[in-house]
């Protein structure tokens, strides 16, 4: 994580970068079938006016995104279409009235910004009732006559039912499709971190770099597999049974974190491995067997969501032999050194075997995966029937009023946000109706679009948004002035906007600059508006995002730095819980399962580097001393890989496997960590560090002892396994990651130090 200002040239590219992933190609066809069919219809009947009523209709309702069973996604754009022709009815009702449309904006405004706490269904949802509001009061509105305002509703009625039958009509041909990718999802983020753990090995020198990588890309897979758990259970929790498929896939996702854990163990061995000589003779059988284990993941997530891929696991076995090969040659010519080995080296030759084991294991658990999946794609479909009913009901009228009377609080952030909707979007209102713009309603869609609970969110989606407009308006502009054959222009819209549509979740600003140009020429088909519905794209959405910034900036603002210690005491009292439960399993050889724990503890890791960077996009004066921040973002992550690491080679050990050694050392972490917790959010007094290394003394004598008694053992040509190995083996890594936690931890208090005296000298 980097607090570090950007070059301009450097942040304009990385706007324009794609994440990973693929285009949305079923997305793109879908929208051009929404917006091609009604206007069509409308072109055939000779009333092609009436159809953009239609389209709008079709379109929002095609925003509405919900992941789950068909019911739901089915409920949740029946809702839409519904309520989004209630505020095209509204928005005739008040329509005329200056007064009336203006409290009328506020309130529904209002209204919408309290979306987010029903979920990710009702903002989607909330969004477009927004959208259609706002252009529904500009352009459609006028209350001619009741009939007249019916025939709208209906047209635009009509246009969510075909939203809601394009969209879902296919979906229940592959009512798993949902399900499918979200695992895919899993086993891809999986193989970005194999990749760049592969680029690790390669150059271990760029460590700074690397780190601004590998650590989204963590975040990255446990997003991924949040939403993969949770498509599942939306998906087989509403049923009566569970069928054979359905438990594959839960298989395979809950293998996911157990592969995660795996490759940090790599990367942490890596890390201590990079400067070893013998690492470096082995480092291209290491590199070859980490690029095919990324490959075979990467096969895995093609495989998993179509059933004509196979996974090909050839080249991986041989991969994994080579470096078994290596590393044997590499152990017999140590011992049949005529020099005794020294104990560095057979400290390196340790690491070596721990790289090699972590690889092994890998590689078992994708063939027993790649086995799964090849299981899958046969679609066995037995049903297995639930001991529970599990249909899920109707929830309480509690579960819905109390969120909302909770957040009827002017603490609440979600309170603040909805009122700096409502001011904004009003604002812009009265100003296009003042000055009689008559685009005036992208002002206001681009303020209520941009503005989001955080400046942070907003500033960033503004300057994508706006960024994004102004170079599609001027290809736009440019299309307009250069080409004037009507199928020409007809061809450039619809590649627009099935490119645009294509790109979206890859990149928001590609979207928006691929989307401007389309909706320009769009408006010039219907209007013949010229280029200077270019200029006015342009203007209007400058104007929208200054709204949007000045309204998050002067408006009841909840700057992330005031809320960022209580999300750090959550994330540091989520790794001391993970780090106790690890601790006491190698202490009382407690065989508990700890994913719980891991799971949470990854999530607030999440949560901590997010809140973070919205602290970075902050005006600099509001910010503090960020320094101290990401040093304690980092190596919060840095402890919870030591913890993962540690985790692993417990599984490794014999079930009897006790360390008493630990405890004293345990304990004195956990308390470092609970004070550090309580300093941040309680603003208790920080402690002095005490010298953890002390409490480490004992264990590393004993490892000393181990390696003394093992050189008197090859010396007398005693090269065969032996107690001694086996003890060195067990405690070596273990020592090695305790040293780095004392360091971690160390690292940790240090940072807490900075940010209290920066506190304390500038009244934070």
């Amino acid at each position: 994580m980097s607090s570090q200002p950007q070059q301009p040239l450097s942040w304009l590219w990385q706007q324009f970068q794609l994440k990973p992933g693929k285009p949305d190609i079923a997305a793109s066809l879908q929208t051009l079938v929404l917006v091609l069919v009604p206007i069509g219809i409308g072109a055939i009947l000779g009333h092609p006016a009436a159809s953009a009523i239609a389209v709008m209709g079709a379109w929002m309702v095609g925003l509405v995104n919900v992941e789950g069973v068909y019911r739901q996604r089915a409920t949740a754009k029946i809702t839409a279409a519904i309520a989004i022709t209630a505020m095209l009815l509204l928005a005739n009702l008040v329509h005329g009235i200056l007064w009336l449309s203006t409290l009328t904006t506020f309130g529904v405004m209002f209204i919408a910004g309290f979306a987010s706490l029903y979920g990710q269904a009702a903002a989607s949802i909330s969004l477009g009732v927004s959208i259609m509001f706002i252009v529904a009061l500009a352009k459609f509105a006028t209350f001619a006559n009741l009939s007249a305002v019916l025939e709208q509703c209906a047209l635009c009625l009509a246009g969510g039912i075909w939203a809601i039958v394009v969209s879902l009509g296919l979906w229940v041909l592959r009512p798993y499709a949902p399900v499918l990718e979200s695992v895919a999802n899993c086993y891809q983020a999986l193989s970005q971190l194999v990749i760049l753990t592969g680029e690790r090995a390669a150059n271990p020198e760029d460590l700074q770099e690397w780190t601004n990588r590998f650590l989204p890309a963590q975040d990255n897979f446990t997003q991924a597999l949040t939403g993969a758990r949770s498509v599942w259970s939306a998906v087989w929790t509403s049923q009566r049974t569970a069928n054979v498929r359905g438990n594959q896939l839960l298989v395979l996702i809950e293998d996911t974190p157990q592969i995660a854990s795996a490759i940090v163990a790599l990367v942490e061995q890596l890390s201590i491995s990079s400067n070893h000589l013998l690492f470096q003779q082995s480092q291209p059988e290491i590199q070859q067997a980490i690029e095919q284990l990324a490959g075979a993941l990467q096969q895995m997530s093609k495989a998993i969501p179509k059933a004509n891929v196979s996974v090909h696991l050839e080249d991986l076995n041989r991969a994994i032999e080579a470096l078994e090969y290596r590393r044997q040659t590499i152990r017999d010519r140590l011992h049949n050194q005529t020099v005794a080995v020294q104990p560095e080296e057979y400290t390196e030759l340790i690491s070596l075997g721990k790289i090699d084991a972590i690889l092994k294991r890998l590689t078992e658990q994708v063939y027993a995966d790649a086995k799964l999946i090849a299981s899958l794609q046969k679609g066995d479909a037995r049903s297995i029937v639930r001991p529970v009913n599990t249909r899920p009901r109707l929830p309480a009228l509690s579960s819905i009023v109390e969120p909302l009377r909770d957040n009827l609080t002017f603490d609440s952030v979600l309170c603040r946000h909805a009122l700096r909707l409502a001011i904004i979007a009003t604002s812009a209102e009265l100003i296009a109706s003042i000055l009689h713009i008559s685009t005036g309603y992208w002002i206001t869609l681009t303020a209520v679009v941009a503005l989001k609970p955080n400046y942070g969110g907003t500033s960033q989606s503004t300057l994508q948004r706006v960024l994004g407009t102004i170079i599609g308006g001027i290809i736009g502009i440019a299309i307009v002035m250069l080409i004037h054959n009507s199928w020409v222009i007809t061809g450039c819209l619809l590649l627009l906007i099935f490119t645009a549509v294509a790109v979206q979740s890859l990149s928001y600003s590609l979207f928006v600059t691929l989307l401007t140009p389309a909706i320009i020429l769009l408006l010039n088909v219907t209007s013949n508006g010229g280029w200077q519905i270019g200029v006015m794209r342009i203007v209007d959405s400058l104007a929208g995002g200054l709204l949007a910034l000045l309204g998050s900036y002067l408006l009841f603002p909840r700057w992330e730095r005031q809320q960022l210690p209580a999300q750090l005491e959550k994330t540091i009292r989520a790794n001391i819980a993970y780090f106790e439960r690890v601790m006491a399993d190698y202490i009382d050889s407690n065989q508990d399962s700890i994913a719980k724990e891991r799971s949470q503890t990854a999530l607030e890791n999440a949560n901590a580097a997010a809140a973070a960077q919205r602290l970075f996009s902050e005006p600099r004066h509001i910010q503090g001393d960020v320094e101290p921040i990401a040093t304690l973002i980092l190596y919060l992550r840095a402890f919870f890989n030591s913890i993962v690491t540690l985790a692993e080679h417990r599984r490794e050990l014999n079930a009897e496997y006790r360390c008493q050694e630990l405890k004293q050392f345990a304990n004195a972490i956990v308390g470092v960590m609970e004070n550090l917790a309580d300093a941040l959010q309680q603003q208790q007094p920080l402690r002095p560090l005490p010298d953890l290394d002390s409490y480490l003394a004992a264990i590393r004598d004993r490892v000393e002892e181990l390696h003394s008694m093992r050189a008197s053992e090859l010396a007398s040509a005693l090269s065969k396994a032996t107690p001694t190995l086996q003890a060195i083996r067990e405690g070596t890594p273990i020592l090695t990651q305790l040293d780095r936690i004392a360091w971690e931890v160390a690292s940790l208090h240090s940072a807490i130090v900075r940010l209290q005296e920066f506190r304390v000298q500038h009244h934070f």
